[in-house]
């Protein structure tokens, strides 16, 4: 007896709230028309939508085709409605700065048409889902403009990503769409990863990239945010990316700095070489890559000076030289530039410090000359580095670094006034006093 009352319960609530859904069907049916009638009438717009959402919500009609047509109907004329008001409003200001209250409305009304063709039975309910769709197509474009213009990157992948499901359906029931031109289908896509991609949907914009790689698109962006995603995700593969768009355009600096920073990354420093001489010819006048150039050959002069490599130790040291002074030509006050000198001249200068120490112990005539003669080449180094580390606090007195060079300086040199007077500033910087 229990079963059957529970039974009867349950029949009783679906017919209610079917029948609760077929009162909002009604009210939205009629106000549409209403809209239809009088497409000033926004009162009866936004009742027709209360109403389809409400009837959505009951859970009881998903697989209703008119009442999926009815809702694509209905977010059809909103979401022309909110580009209706964008157009005016920013005519009006003579800005873009209008933003979309329903941002989505297309990609719902694509939703339900698509739901509606695919449930329909009757062929003039699919011909009306399909003559929706085509309506739909503008719509979304339109709205997935208006959506990344405002840096709304999620709605604007929501609206592209629908306009290039509904093509696909256009297709299968051999009707034109306006994607059906290839390049036009692969400019969509390209937007589409684009948003997915700024919007932090790196799962959504690696797909539609991919089959822009696969297709030979020529537009950089594909390439070098294929091999970030790669690069984040620690495949070797890539440099693979980075290499195919190169060759699509070789002009492209975006790509060749990518390759820089993935080899400094690694810290493969011989390789980095070649790729920032490509830099400086391609951008003459760009100082840093003159100066990242005479890192990496500071950097190399480091390791060849631990593996006691002499000579090689002098041309690296040479080559950073050559390419800081480039830089330097171009802006001489320039911080970096000015404090990278005076590094590399300090850093080989502390380098002789252990070989000093070592000939101290040797109080031999030879023994105190080869001291002496070592002692003065290491100080000739710190006095070259001095002027470049006073012009670098010129241009930033509140490094910190400059400031503890100048004091090791200052010391190594026995000026111990000033030697002192940089501490005292390093301090008071240290403590905020």
């Amino acid at each position: 007896m229990k079963l059957i009352n529970l039974i009867l319960i349950s029949i009783l609530t679906s017919t209610l709230v079917f029948g609760q859904a077929e009162a909002m069907l009604k009210t939205a049916d009629k106000n549409l028309k209403k809209y239809y009638l009088d497409n000033s009438n926004k009162e009866a717009l936004a009742t027709a939508q209360e109403s389809i959402v409400g009837a959505f919500e009951t859970g009881s009609i998903d697989n209703d085709a008119s009442a999926q047509l009815l809702k694509g109907k209905i977010f059809n004329e909103v979401a022309t409605g909110e580009i209706t008001a964008k157009t005016l409003a920013d005519a009006k200001s003579g800005t873009t700065d209008y933003k979309l209250t329903n941002p989505t409305a297309g990609v719902m009304a694509a939703e339900a048409f698509t739901a509606a063709h695919k449930l329909a039975e009757k062929k003039g309910t699919k011909r009306e889902a399909i003559g929706g769709l085509v309506e739909n197509e503008s719509i979304l474009n339109n709205m997935a403009i208006y959506a990344y213009q405002a840096q709304d990157f999620t709605s604007a992948y929501a609206n592209f990503e629908a306009s290039l499901e509904i093509a696909d359906v256009l297709k299968a029931a051999g009707t034109d769409s306006r994607l059906a031109d290839d390049a036009m289908l692969q400019e969509q896509k390209f937007f589409a990863a684009v948003c997915a991609n700024s919007g932090g949907m790196v799962d959504k914009a690696k797909p539609l990239l991919m089959d822009l790689y696969e297709t030979g698109y020529e537009d950089t962006y594909v390439y070098n945010s294929l091999f970030e995603i790669a690069n984040e995700a620690g495949d070797d593969n890539a440099l693979m990316y980075l290499e195919k768009g190169m060759k699509l355009d070789p002009d492209d600096t975006s790509l060749l700095f990518s390759k820089i920073n993935y080899y400094l990354g690694k810290g493969q420093l011989n390789e980095l070489i070649g790729s920032l001489k490509e830099a400086i010819k391609a951008e003459p006048d760009n100082i840093t890559v003159y100066t990242t150039t005479g890192n990496v050959y500071d950097q190399l002069a480091a390791k060849a000076r631990e593996d006691g490599d002499q000579a090689k130790v002098t041309e690296y040291f040479n080559e950073s030289l050559n390419y800081y002074n480039q830089a330097l030509a171009k802006d001489p006050e320039n911080f970096d530039v000015n404090y990278s000198i005076g590094q590399l001249y300090y850093n080989k200068a502390a380098a002789m410090v252990g070989t000093i120490n070592d000939l101290s112990g040797d109080i031999s005539p030879a023994g105190m000359k080869a001291y002496d003669a070592k002692k003065l080449e290491m100080d000739g180094l710190f006095k070259q580095a001095l002027p470049f580390f006073q012009k670098a606090e010129a241009s930033n007195p509140e490094d910190l670094n400059t400031v503890i060079a100048l004091k090791e300086i200052y010391a190594r040199l026995n000026d111990i006034e000033m030697s002192n007077k940089y501490k005292a500033k390093y301090e008071s910087m240290s403590t905020g006093n």
